[in-house]
C-alpha cells in the first residue's frame, strides 16, 4: 500500500497545547491508527496510507470544532467522531469474515490461518497468560506481536513489552561488533521485522520513542512490575527455570502475557534447565493459564520447512533410542 505524508496545521495555540501535552489523549489517537503521528511546531505530521490520513485529518478538524465549543477534549469525543467517520475505512467494520481477524496491519490483514492458530487466538483473548510451544514457522511470535498491537490499538493496554533471553545458538554476543544496543539489534531482528511489517518503520520508531513499545533482554526485567501492559517472552526455551519464574512474577494488574518457544531448540548447556520445559508440569492446571502446542503440521512457511522438521525429529528419536540401548 502507498504511504504518504500529510501536514495538519493547528492555528489555535490553546488547542495545540491541549494536544501536545495531553499524552493520554494523543496516545489514544495514535493507538487507533497504523499511521505515525508527530508534532513539529504548530503542525501535526502524519505518515501512513491515504485512507487513514483522510480519517485522521477529519478527526482533527472535528476536535478543533469541539474544542472551540467546549474548551475541553475528552477520549469520548474521539470515540464519537471515529464512530461516525471510520466506516469508510476500507469496509473493515462491515467485514463479514472478521471472526478470525487479529490485526489490520499497514500491509495486510493479519488473521488466523489454521485451526491451531485460531485456538491460539481464542485462548489469548480469554486468558491472561498463554504459552505457545512449537517449531519455527507456525506463527507463534508473529501472531503474538499482532495480538499485542491489536490490544494496544483498542487501548486495552498502555504499552507493549517484548523480551528475549540473551542466549545465542552457538555464537556469543561479546564477539559481535558495536555497543550493547548494536550487539542486540541482530538478535532481536525477528521481533523488529514483525513490527515493521505490521506498522511501518516510521510508526514503530514513533511508538518506541513514546515508550509505547519496548524491546528488552530478559535480564532487564528483574525488579519490575508490569501493569496495564501486553508482554511477550520470545524464545522462552532459552530462559532458565529461575529466569522464567522471575518473568512470570513481573505480571501486574490489567496485563496479559504470551510466552513462546520451541522446546526442541534449547541452546542452554543443560536442556533440563529450560524454564519452558519445567513450567509445563507445574502450571498446567491453573485457571487463567493456557498452553497451545503447534506441530510440524502447523508450519505455514515453505513446505520444505515442515519436511525438515520431521527429518530432524526422526533423527533425534533415533539417536535417543540408540543411546538408551547403549
Amino acid at each position: 500500500m502507498e504511504f504518504i505524508e500529510k501536514k495538519i496545521r493547528i492555528e489555535d495555540i490553546k488547542l495545540l497545547n491541549e494536544l501536545n501535552y495531553n499524552t493520554i489523549l494523543m496516545q489514544f489517537i495514535e493507538n487507533r491508527f497504523s499511521a505515525a503521528i508527530a508534532f513539529r511546531g504548530d503542525t501535526i505530521i502524519v505518515k501512513g496510507n491515504p485512507i487513514e490520513l483522510k480519517i485522521i485529518e477529519k478527526l482533527f478538524k472535528e476536535l478543533d470544532y469541539i474544542f472551540h465549543k467546549t474548551g475541553k477534549l475528552y477520549i469520548n469525543d474521539i470515540e464519537t467522531i471515529l464512530d461516525l467517520i471510520e466506516p469508510i475505512d476500507n469496509g473493515r467494520k462491515n467485514d463479514k469474515n472478521n471472526i478470525d481477524i487479529i490485526y489490520y496491519s499497514s500491509k495486510e490483514i493479519i488473521r488466523a490461518k489454521t485451526p491451531k492458530q485460531k485456538e491460539y487466538y481464542d485462548k489469548v483473548l480469554s486468558n491472561d497468560l498463554v504459552f505457545s510451544i512449537g517449531p519455527a514457522g507456525t506463527g507463534k511470535t508473529f501472531l503474538a506481536v499482532a495480538m499485542a498491537l491489536a490490544a494496544l490499538k483498542r487501548n486495552e493496554v498502555s504499552k507493549i513489552i517484548i523480551s528475549r533471553p540473551a542466549v545465542e545458538a552457538g555464537e556469543s554476543l561479546g564477539f559481535l561488533p558495536g555497543d550493547f544496543k548494536e550487539k542486540l539489534d541482530p538478535y532481536l531482528r525477528p521481533i523488529t521485522d514483525a513490527l515493521i511489517f505490521m506498522l511501518s518503520a516510521e510508526k514503530m520508531k514513533s511508538l518506541m520513542e513514546k515508550n509505547l513499545i519496548e524491546i528488552t533482554p530478559l535480564a532487564y526485567m528483574r525488579g519490575r512490575t508490569l501493569s496495564n501492559a501486553f508482554i511477550i517472552l520470545d524464545e522462552a526455551q532459552n530462559a532458565t527455570i529461575t529466569q522464567m519464574k522471575m518473568f512470570l512474577t513481573r505480571l501486574g494488574f490489567e496485563s496479559k502475557a504470551i510466552v513462546t518457544g520451541d522446546i526442541t531448540q534449547v541452546d542452554l548447556k543443560n536442556k533440563s534447565d529450560s524454564g519452558l520445559i519445567h513450567v509445563q508440569s507445574i502450571l498446567k492446571n491453573i485457571k487463567g493459564i493456557e498452553f497451545v502446542y503447534f506441530t510440524e503440521k502447523d508450519v505455514i512457511r515453505h513446505r520444505l520447512v515442515s519436511e525438515i522438521i520431521k527429518a530432524y525429529d526422526k533423527d533425534s528419536k533415533k539417536q535417543k533410542k540408540s543411546s538408551n540401548n547403549d
